[in-house]
């Protein structure tokens, strides 16, 4: 299969580019910069310059593609005030490769999240999230539009992740949570640190990927979560040991000068199934899980200190 993806040079499209390669496929690549197209290039998919806004472009290369995985969204504008411009820009990328797509029976596979589902509940695919028109649930009613296709001639599918996918490399939340336990002397965790969070590792996920764009059924929801829910206190003492300070319990009230951008996340109380995944694309998660990769240490190396 010829494939087209997304934020192939990000976290996990630098993951699922050569997970593709080795099953086999071509792989086209959006590159926003000239240093992404040539870091897609050395990994030996063709680049394409441009970006999600560029709406005409994003038809044009999936027509030609016998597939689509869309991983690129604006993270940059989203976790800097406006989730809301962010998610809408995806909606208008996913209509244009609905537009392209539909009536071909091609796969076409986004990445989504957890927002929108019930909190402290074990979700399952079978889980649909709520859309109330708040910013955030922009984005959850995308994966709807993306599902519907379905009805649409399109093999469909959205991966909802884990709100971390961590490993060697992650400049995500795990290491913005280093960060701040270095800067704070301290590692906090909100309240009594019970809230968990699902995890993946990116390996794992770029296999789910994969499999997702060979072979998940339209109209298929895929929880890309290896683990359901790992206590975020138990996080906290993870990266506590490893800088040798002192584990915190943060005060609602004092969250938001402590932890600054991250205490609306750390508020989040989600867990997630991958049972019907599992199954139904034989997904079967083999790397180390969040508290193994945060004891192997790389991201308290110096290298992560500076993310």
């Amino acid at each position: 299969m010829r494939v087209f993806v997304t934020g192939a040079s990000g976290w996990i499209g630098s993951a699922l580019v050569p997970e593709l390669i080795d099953a086999g496929h071509q792989v086209v690549g959006l590159a926003r910069s000239e240093e992404s197209a040539a870091a897609l290039d050395a990994a030996g998919a063709h680049s394409v310059r441009g970006t999600v806004d560029d709406l005409d472009l994003l038809k044009e290369t999936a027509a030609a593609s016998d597939g689509v995985v869309h991983l690129a969204f604006k993270h940059d504008i989203a976790f800097s005030g406006d989730f809301r411009a962010a998610a809408e820009a995806d909606r208008r990328a996913v209509d244009a490769f609905g537009d392209a797509l539909a009536g071909t029976d091609r796969p076409f596979v986004i990445a989504s999240g957890v927002i929108g589902l019930r909190p402290g509940h074990l979700a399952t695919e079978r889980d649909m999230p709520t859309i109330d028109g708040s910013p955030a649930s922009v984005r959850a009613a995308t994966s709807q539009a993306v599902l519907a296709l379905a009805s649409r001639g399109v093999r469909s599918s959205v991966v909802r992740l884990s709100p971390t996918c961590h490993g060697d490399g992650d400049n995500g939340f795990m290491a913005a949570l280093v960060a701040t336990a270095r800067a704070r002397g301290a590692s906090g965790y909100l309240g009594d640190g019970t809230q968990q969070w699902p995890a993946v590792h990116r390996l794992d996920a770029a296999r789910l990927f994969r499999l997702a764009v060979e072979r998940a059924p339209a109209g298929s929801v895929l929880h890309g979560a290896a683990e359901d829910g790992v206590p975020l206190r138990d996080v906290a003492e993870v990266i506590g040991r490893h800088l040798d300070v002192p584990v915190v319990s943060v005060a609602p009230e004092d969250a938001a000068d402590h932890f600054t951008w991250l205490s609306t996340f750390l508020a989040l109380d989600a867990r997630m199934s991958h049972t019907v995944t599992g199954e139904l694309l034989d997904w079967r998660p083999t790397q180390a899980g969040l508290l193994e990769d945060l004891d192997k240490g790389h991201y308290f190396r110096e290298t992560a200190r500076s993310a």
